[in-house]
């Protein structure tokens, strides 16, 4: 089935009240009835809603008439709600130039709150690129409608000569039925945002040309600080920046940055570790977050050429803790030369940071050309230039460069998701193996979804602008999984299961010099059951896991007695997940295991329990807990982190998070709050208060003693922003 819609213009003029009374709406092509997604994907949708589009000179506009009694399931009133299923919704995905991988994601929910976002991969929605448009909801008895209104000026696309097409797709998530429906078909074991299922979108008469696009943003910020830990006092602080965004072509954009300040950005959740290598913890800076599917895909999730938090982050040798580093400024160009090529460029400088960091230049290409349908060969290559003062400390090279070059091979059906990559670095000083390689096969169906990957990392492999997990060694690694579901078709049966199923799942990972197994884990079998209501249960009965430790280590990672390197241990658990149902108002998911662990025992718990004041508030606590016992002369420990979070929204402009964590693995407590006034669109006046105490009491290396609950820091900032268009 061929699923196209016409947009024509507006003969009149459209009045964004939900109302849909303009003879323009009347006139306008409705969509055909939606298809069901889930539970099952063979059959219209129980509850429909019916979608048209029109466009006048500025602006596209949609209307959308969700058919749904007056019981509606959303988390909060913040704008750019998160993803998960736990909101009812409509939206739209405009895939303006047809690539089948990259899109323009727009959502509205009952209560009018709306999300904007960049579809990137075929699939993976970012809420991090922020833009202006509007929309207004009417809420009825039996459905509730929505009239939204999308300048172009927030598009990127192109003109042609003749008929102009766009593919495009739209998908409901209804929880007061369970069911997830879209217009174009798109298979339930594919997500709703799969572009290689859209639809067309067929203009009568061409969209207007693109204009000029500029937007300004400055910001002002205001505050203090103290650090009680070094013995500094509250000071006060003040700074001035902003950024730039210009259109120099209607698919390519120019972002500039001047002294950019995060301070509103949400803190890290913090983990519990337990590895003996580096955590990998994701960006939240929303200037390097946009478009950085370009930039940040090359790789795998534990060997990545190109890190963005090595930007403006670093550790300090005296502390030990991690601590911003100053940006001065920096450029991004990035989006489509043509229908077949994209383009990135990033360039950054930082500024030197006693005991921190040197003065650096940071500079990133990335260049994408497509082939066939939706596969692409990629070419990075990054740039880090250190700028040595005459009393900095030479613990690393001038410079060190990566070039890395990637074909990710996807089928237009898109049940394969393959990538072959090989990534060299570059040093002053000539080094052997200084290399990464690798593949990608993965296969994903309504019922099979299998995944091997195959990858050779070499002993000097060292990008310092990537993440690496494992540095220092040659390594193969042979990760491997699969799963396959049934749908049951007795109907006493489906009424409380979706599908249930089976897995396996097996990791390698050996020494290259001289074939040593260093890792491994291997569950033979991994038992499921998705239920009709959305929640899930996994249970791993028997997972084998194996370690050699090349060096000492501890396996409470608190400073205990060290297990020897070189000896190796093989240990049992059992593990299980439950996933409950985010519809409701209350639920509890849990994750954990039971079993050995090196040469012990661990019982590991995380309980995660959330309530929903809807749609004003979001209360949840989540917790970790680690019982390890080692025998006799090892660290025992008890290990616990504890966050409680509270997220309101008084209203659609005005919101407060406060978020407090506690881990006595590191001493720590830290406690974040932030309230947010958007008293324009995208235009902001934050206030944020972060405070660090100890957990535990504590002698610093001064031999000053602080007691549990202490203060080690504390900022007070205030922060202003304001989207200005030229």
């Amino acid at each position: 089935m061929k699923y196209r819609l016409h947009i024509k213009k507006v003969v009149g003029k459209i009045i964004l009240d939900g109302l849909l009374d303009e003879t323009d709406w009347q006139t306008a092509e409705a969509t055909m009835p939606f298809r069901q997604q889930f539970p099952y994907d063979t059959a219209v949708a129980v509850q429909q809603t019916q979608t048209r589009l029109t466009f006048d000179n500025e602006a596209i506009y949609i209307s959308h008439v969700v058919y749904q009694p007056r019981q509606y399931a959303v988390q909060s009133l913040r704008r750019d709600f998160p993803h998960g299923g736990g909101t009812d919704l409509i939206l739209v995905n405009f895939d303006t130039f047809k690539d089948k991988q990259n899109a323009f994601h727009f959502a509205v929910n009952p209560y009018g709150v709306v999300r904007e976002g960049l579809v990137t991969r075929g699939d993976q929605v970012s809420n991090d690129w922020d833009n202006k448009w509007e929309s207004r909801v009417r809420n009825y008895d039996d459905r509730w409608v929505v009239e939204a209104r999308i300048p172009f000026k927030t598009l990127r696309y192109k003109v042609s000569a003749g008929t102009n097409e766009w593919n495009i797709n739209f998908f409901r998530n209804n929880l007061s039925i369970n069911e997830r429906s879209c217009w174009a078909q798109v298979p339930r074991g594919f997500t709703g945002n799969s572009i290689a299922f859209s639809g067309t979108l067929i203009w009568d008469t061409p969209p207007p040309a693109p204009g000029v696009n500029i937007s300004l943003i400055p910001y002002l910020t205001a505050g203090g600080s103290a650090d009680y830990e070094k013995n500094r006092p509250w000071s006060m602080t003040r700074g001035i920046g902003g950024d730039a965004k210009v259109a120099i072509t209607p698919a390519m954009n120019l972002d500039l940055t001047f002294n950019p300040d995060f301070a509103q950005v949400d803190v890290d959740q913090q983990i519990t570790n337990l590895s003996r290598f580096e955590l990998f913890f994701p960006e939240r800076r929303q200037f390097f977050l946009e478009n950085n599917d370009l930039f940040g895909s090359f790789g795998t999730g534990r060997m990545n050429p190109f890190f963005t938090r090595r930007i403006g982050i670093g550790r300090d040798t005296v502390s030990g803790e991690s601590t911003t580093v100053p940006i001065l400024a920096g450029a991004r160009m990035s989006g489509k030369i043509d229908n077949n090529w994209r383009l990135g460029l990033l360039l950054m400088q930082t500024d030197r940071k006693e005991n921190v960091a040197v003065a650096a230049n940071y500079a990133v290409l990335a260049l994408q050309r497509k082939v066939f349908t939706r596969s692409a060969v990629s070419f990075i290559f990054t740039n880090k230039h250190n700028f040595f003062e005459a009393n900095d400390r030479r613990n690393t090279d001038v410079f060190n460069r990566v070039a890395g070059l990637e074909y990710n091979a996807a089928s237009a059906n898109g049940r394969w998701n393959n990538k072959f990559f090989y990534h060299r670095v570059f040093s002053p000083a000539p080094r052997s193996e200084p290399y990464a390689t690798g593949m990608l096969l993965n296969y994903g169906s309504s019922k099979l979804s299998a995944e091997l990957m195959i990858t050779r990392q070499g002993a000097n492999y060292r990008p310092d602008v990537g993440f690496v997990q494992r540095i220092g060694q040659g390594l193969w690694r042979t990760p491997a999984s699969a799963e396959y579901a049934w749908f049951p078709a007795n109907p006493r049966v489906n009424r409380i299961i979706n599908s249930w199923g089976l897995g396996i799942d097996i990791d390698f990972t050996i020494r290259a010099n001289d074939n040593k197994t260093l890792d491994w884990d291997f569950t033979p079998v991994i038992g499921f059951v998705r239920f009709r209501n959305n929640a899930m249960l996994r249970i791993s009965p028997l997972r084998y896991d194996y370690t050699y430790l090349f060096s000492n280590f501890d396996p409470t990672n608190t400073g205990g007695k060290a297990l020897a390197a070189g000896t190796d241990y093989t240990y049992r658990t059992t593990r299980f997940m439950f996933m409950d149902n985010h519809a409701k108002r209350f639920y509890v998911d849990l994750q954990g295991q039971i079993g050995q662990y090196f040469n012990g025992n661990i019982v590991s718990l995380t309980p995660t329990v959330v309530y929903r004041y809807q749609p004003y508030g979001l209360f949840s606590l989540i917790t970790t807990y680690n019982r390890i016992r080692l025998p006799e002369g090892y660290n025992s420990t008890n290990l616990l982190l504890i966050t409680p979070r509270i997220d309101l929204t008084f209203s659609k402009s005005l919101f407060f998070t406060s978020q407090l964590q506690y881990n006595n693995q590191i001493n720590n407590v830290n406690l974040y709050t932030r309230l947010q006034w958007r008293f324009k669109p995208v235009s902001d006046l934050f206030i944020v208060y972060t405070d660090n105490y100890f957990a535990q009491e504590s002698w610093t290396a001064e031999n000053r003693y602080f007691a549990p609950f202490q203060s080690k820091n504390r900022a007070l900032i205030l922060k202003l922003t304001y989207w200005l268009n030229v």
